[in-house]
């Protein structure tokens, strides 16, 4: 690389005659192409003529005024997209004939606000102006900044604008104007389990650069000495490594938010206690942080942790624990945030941080607490199915001030996803919250790389509310995480599809899972029914081809190596469910044909794919769930094979592919709570998005009355979380005299599939728990009955 700084001064800009030439076709026929698509969506972008070719030798003008973080990936940037060399001049410099110039700095430097013309950067923190011009052979691009993030953000557009044909690298003909939305957008790294590596967390940093996201909050739950000892000093490693940490931060405009968590045993009238906690504030202060956050979340506010605090504040309860909380941050903020230069207002998380219930802790924190405090809320429930604009505003007319969110998405740190990886869009928070907050982070999940999916989303959410498309998000996404490379891309998009689920702490998923599939999946049935069979078998099994192909295609080499990791035992999984599936297919198609052998080999071969493919396990596994069975389009993938299995076992059978369960009356031994939302019939209306709970009981049942008596040939029960260790399936011509036709003992939560053989008719179907696998009782999505009507 070499680069040039010449040293006239500023506003002394001459430019030489620029060459003249015959207009490029290539340039007309540019300036009537799309613009590529830029994430996040820039407020307003607009093609401004023909694209400007990228030559051998670049110009960047500069100056001390120039964000040298900004600099730098420009100068990068151009190199990967054609140049040989970039040359560095200082503004008033003779600029090169026939070269690309790019100006980069201030928007109010003389010359990038005569080069921007009418295009203007916003007057917000954060903007940026871009713009392209290309007249005969002057080439001149211009990246303005109102502030120093600014110029950084202009250059992140810049860098999507790149593209080639001919062979031949150019940056598309835009001009931009653009500003977030929101103050605040980035992660909370705030699960537990165990926290990211140093060098997951640098490599979010420099992602985080990427996506025009401006937070990121260190307050893993696994970390000690930020929970339990929270008043000892970190160890000279972990401060270098922090001190690491905060300056790849800084490098990518992004505000390091160091978070301390002492409720769990600090007494808050205590002078000693107040000062290790500013102790540690400071230790970090020193390191470059200036950006702090006290969560006093997860903690017991019905308690105090030591004498003085009830003779200081009370009897504890809601009003007391807020109370002292409440002098607590007050503190804080005044003697220690106010009182060091450059520091943020305090942020803090309440124990009530998910719903939206007036109580006395609340009443309290939005009388007392210094208007400064930045106030965390993480929805209507720990993982809110949506957040609307509504919500948001009465979240802040709770605590007296815009509220921040901490979004539980997709983090994936308790039961309910368990074996799963959350790659579905960051979807279903109503565009018009900018209003209502002063921003989000998303909770990641234990895997960083992957977590990159959803955060994608979420930064630019965060950036432009009004003009987010969770879909086309979630697409750039892909392409981001591939390098471009389009066949990987297609390929994570298939992938993604197969782990689309959403859960929540509720009984229903806020995303349904495989989405692309499922489709597929009822048009293959559509045309099976409608007898055609042959087009029914072709149009899935290229899908399902893609589902095999995809864990190979992603593990080629350009989808980020982080990504492929994190990933690993889930492609596993999916290529063997992929290959089941295929085989599955070609079962039906001897079938078909009338090859009855080939189909039973066939169908042989797809049951042994299936079961080593849900032998998969996370293991080692970074989640408190621990070794866990993978879950790969559970509740689709599965069912869908159980169906043409059935199919073909029972060929000829009317029934063969139906789920006589549907047409059932389900009845339970009990319901958790007696709530409506857990009802039996949940459990067989055909939905994995809703779900049966016993009590808290191991002999818990729940059953299936057939619509007309059957020779049952399977059984399959989709289980939540709360599972059994062992339980029978037992059948009954009349409801009251039962056989036992199986006992199951499942090493894990999951789809069981349990075939039965032959025997009497049966008019009922039976769930019959022995012993639980938690203190909860079990839980179960779908019960399904397959067979043949007597």
């Amino acid at each position: 690389m070499a680069l040039l700084v010449t040293g006239l001064a500023a506003g002394q800009l001459t430019l030489g005659p620029l060459a003249t030439a015959a207009p490029d076709s290539r340039d007309a026929r540019a300036a009537e192409q799309p613009l590529p698509s830029v994430a996040p969506a820039p407020r307003e972008i607009a093609r401004e003529g023909g694209d400007a070719e990228v030559t051998g030798r670049v110009a960047v003008v500069a100056d001390d005024r120039t964000d040298a973080a900004a600099r730098d990936r420009l100068v990068r940037e151009l190199k990967a997209h054609g140049a040989d060399r970039v040359d560095v001049l200082a503004p008033g410099s003779a600029l090169p004939h026939g070269q690309l110039v790019l100006r980069l700095g201030p928007a109010d430097r003389p010359d990038i606000a005569r080069a921007l013309g009418d295009t203007k950067a916003p007057d917000a923190a954060e903007g940026y102006a871009l713009r392209v011009a290309v007249r005969d052979d002057d080439r001149q691009v211009t990246l303005a900044g109102t502030d120093a993030a600014g110029q950084f953000y202009a250059v992140q557009t810049l860098r999507q604008l790149f593209v080639r044909a001919d062979g031949v690298w150019r940056i598309a003909g835009a001009r931009v104007e653009d500003r977030p939305a929101m103050p605040l957008r980035g992660t909370i790294e705030g699960f537990y389990g165990q926290p990211w590596s140093p060098a997951e967390r640098l490599d979010q940093m420099d992602f985080y650069g990427d996506v025009k996201a401006n937070t990121y909050v260190y307050a893993p739950k696994d970390d000690p000495y930020h929970r339990d000892k929270w008043r000892d000093p970190y160890p000279a490693d972990k401060v270098t490594e922090l001190g690491t940490l905060v300056k790849r931060a800084d490098a990518n405009h992004v505000r390091f938010t160091f978070a301390v968590s002492p409720g769990g045993s600090i007494c808050y009238s205590d002078p000693a206690d107040r000062a290790a906690l500013k102790k540690k504030l400071q230790a970090v202060y020193d390191l470059g942080v200036r950006a702090f956050s006290i969560p006093l979340d997860d903690i017991s506010y019905t308690k105090w942790n030591c004498a003085g605090d009830q003779t200081a504040y009370g009897a504890p309860g809601r009003a007391a624990a807020a109370k002292a909380q409440v002098d607590l941050l007050n503190d804080v903020q005044k003697n220690f945030v106010a009182t060091h230069e450059g520091a943020h207002p305090l942020q803090m998380v309440p124990t009530e941080y998910g719903d939206l219930t007036d109580t006395a802790y609340k009443q309290t924190m939005r009388a007392t607490l210094d208007p400064a405090v930045v106030v965390m809320w993480t929805g209507t429930d720990v993982v809110p199915p949506s957040i609307t604009n509504a919500q948001a505003d009465a979240a802040s007319q709770l605590f007296g001030r815009k509220v921040f969110v901490w979004d539980n998405y997709p983090v994936n740190d308790y039961g309910q996803t368990s074996g799963r990886l959350l790659l579905g869009p960051y979807d279903k928070r109503e565009a018009g919250l900018s209003e209502h907050l002063s921003g989000i982070v998303a909770n990641p999940m234990n895997q960083p790389y992957a977590s990159k999916v959803a955060v994608f989303g979420s930064a630019s959410f965060a950036w432009n509310d009004r003009a987010y498309d969770a879909d086309a998000t979630w697409k750039q996404a892909m392409d981001y995480l591939a390098g471009g490379d389009r066949e990987a891309a297609g390929a994570l998009r298939v992938f993604s599809d197969l782990e689309h689920l959403a859960p929540t702490f509720g009984p229903k998923p806020w995303q349904e899972q495989a989405p692309q599939l499922d489709a597929r999946i009822d048009q293959f049935w559509t045309r099976w029914k409608a007898g055609e069979r042959d087009a029914a078998v072709a149009g899935l099994r290229t899908y399902a081809q893609e589902i095999a192909a995809a864990p190979a295609r992603i593990r080629a080499g350009s989808v980020q190596a982080g990504f492929v990791t994190d990933a690993g035992p889930w492609l596993d999984a999916t290529a063997l469910w992929g290959k089941a599936t295929v085989t599955m297919l070609d079962a039906l198609a001897a079938r078909v044909d009338g090859d009855e052998d080939r189909a039973r080999t066939l169908l042989g071969q797809a049951r042994e794919l299936q079961e080593q493919a849900a032998a998969v396990k996370v293991d080692p596994a970074r989640n408190t769930w621990g070794k866990a069975p993978v879950k790969v389009a559970d509740g689709v993938l599965d069912t869908f094979l159980v169906q043409a299995d059935m199919v073909i076992e029972l060929w000829g059978s009317a029934d063969g592919s139906e789920n006589l369960a549907l047409k059932g009356t389900a009845t339970a031994s009990s319901v958790e709570q007696n709530l409506d939302r857990l009802k039996a019939a949940n459990v067989n209306d055909g939905s994995n998005q809703t779900r049966w709970a016993s009590g808290y009981a191991d002999d818990s049942w729940v059953q299936i009355k057939l619509a007309a008596p059957t020779k049952v040939a399977a059984v399959t029960l989709a289980w939540e979380s709360a599972c059994a260790t062992e339980y029978r399936i037992e059948t009954s011509a009349d409801g009251v005299h039962w056989t036992t036709a199986a006992t199951r003992t499942p090493a894990a939560c999951g789809t069981d599939v349990v075939r039965l053989t032959g025997g009497e008719a049966a008019s009922y179907v039976r769930m019959q728990g022995v012993e639980r696998n938690s203190t909860w009782g079990y839980s179960i999505y779908e019960m399904g009955v397959y067979g043949t009507a007597v």
